[in-house]
């Protein structure tokens, strides 16, 4: 089982996650289905072993081992793999998510127009969020690079790892790595304002103290985007303000009531004509969302999302039936995902 072959495989097939796990075939995924690799033999202990071997360096194995988490970005000629590896039932696993040579625009992506907007604003905080796996990567990554295009900026990502390469075009671009280029995502963010940066990209804000300082960095002028695993923009702001404990939480609310700009939460769903598409709540921070905010009234944001589509806005549930009525999607398909309950609760 030679390292690159089954990544060269998954390049071939056009696959966007190739799957490895002992006692089984290698799995692809495939626009949204998982399909085993027949010609291949099952993956042993000892085959995946050897396969870690060639794909890190030595010192990250010991890691690996001590810690029994990696992420670590793997090329093959020209296209990166997002490399994910990890213990279950006592053996080594990997996941590896396809990353796109070529960075697709908003536009190819099918990004409204509202959330372009959030590009050209001087500063706060904008959110992507989703599960793992709904392109929320890819969506920041388009909106960096339009940046990157359309003016001249002090732009400054830290990833863990770092998956889109990014040539700077009219604007100057740091791209800094988890572990190889700052400890944690917080140290990072500490001395970034000692780097003059005026667009900063979080690749996760994992922890109190992570969105804490994100907090700061886009409430001291500069345009910051973050993601977060959740499902909705209601239960996004929950989130962020669950992590702090009960006394800091108004102080929050009202910090995160004037920094934040708005907040994509998207699903990749199933056409119907093959390959996957987005799937998009949108919220804009107005002065009533941010009312809510203040207040505590996050469990009313769904009603303004519903009543405010002139400015942009929208549920995911308004989106799935636009997908519909155009014909991208099943009506079983917007059933499976309505059901699904975007909000505080899912």
């Amino acid at each position: 089982m030679e390292t690159d072959r089954l990544f060269e495989l998954a390049i071939e097939k056009n696959a966007s996650d190739l799957h490895l796990l002992v006692g089984y075939k290698p799995v692809l995924r495939i626009s949204g289905d998982l399909y085993d690799l027949e010609k291949e033999a099952l993956v042993t202990e000892e085959a995946m072993e050897k396969f870690v071997a060639g794909l890190v360096k030595e010192d990250q194995v010991r890691r690996f081992r001590a810690e029994k988490e990696l992420d670590v970005a793997h090329a093959v000629g020209t296209t990166r793999f997002r490399v994910n590896l990890h213990w279950e039932r006592g053996n080594m696993g990997m996941a590896a998510r396809t990353i796109p040579q070529e960075i697709p625009s908003m536009e190819q992506l099918g990004i409204p127009e509202v959330v372009r907007g959030f590009t050209d604003l001087p500063n706060g905080l904008v959110l992507v969020t989703g599960p793992t796996g709904a392109g929320k990567s890819t969506t920041l990554a388009s909106m960096i690079e339009y940046i990157n295009q359309a003016r001249r900026e002090n732009i400054i990502t830290l990833e863990d790892p770092i998956e889109f390469l990014y040539e700077p075009k009219r604007s100057i671009i740091r791209q800094r790595q988890l572990e190889v280029d700052m400890v944690t995502f917080a140290q990072g963010l500490k001395h970034l304002l000692r780097q003059d940066p005026n667009v900063i990209l979080v690749g996760e804000m994992r922890d109190l103290e992570t969105i804490a300082t994100t907090l700061t960095m886009a409430e001291t002028g500069h345009l910051v985007f973050a993601t977060l695993h959740t499902n909705s923009a209601a239960q996004t702001i929950s989130r962020i303000i669950d992590v702090f404990p009960p006394h800091q939480q108004t102080q929050i609310r009202l910090q995160l009531a004037l920094t934040l700009r708005g907040v994509v939460s998207q699903q990749l769903l199933p056409r119907i004509d093959g390959g996957q598409i987005a799937a998009r709540e949108i919220l804009v921070n107005t002065p009533a969302i941010s009312n809510l905010i203040r207040e505590n009234k996050v469990e009313q944001i769904k009603n303004v999302l519903q009543t405010s589509v002139k400015m942009g806005m929208q549920t995911l549930e308004q989106d799935l039936k636009r997908l519909v009525k155009e014909g991208i999607i099943s009506e079983e398909t917007e059933a499976m995902y309505s059901g699904m309950k975007m909000d505080l609760k899912s």
